[in-house]
């Protein structure tokens, strides 16, 4: 996906652990989500559709992902 997002809202999850190790994730027009790394805003960022999005989630709720 390759879609200009114009300034958005990064916010951390409210399970951060406030040290500045984990992803900020921001809400854009069109429903897209965009996830990067706290510790490097300006590294680049992911692009997640509505519906990639949903799968994503769903697999970290249900434990079916691995590292």
């Amino acid at each position: 996906m390759n879609r200009h997002h114009p300034r958005p809202a990064w916010r951390k999850s409210s399970r951060s652990n406030g040290q500045n190790n984990c992803v900020e994730v921001a809400a854009v027009d069109g429903g897209d989500r965009l996830v990067r790394d706290s510790k490097d805003p300006a590294g680049g960022m992911i692009a997640f559709t509505p519906t990639q999005w949903a799968a994503f989630t769903d697999a970290v709720k249900n434990g079916s992902l691995t590292v």
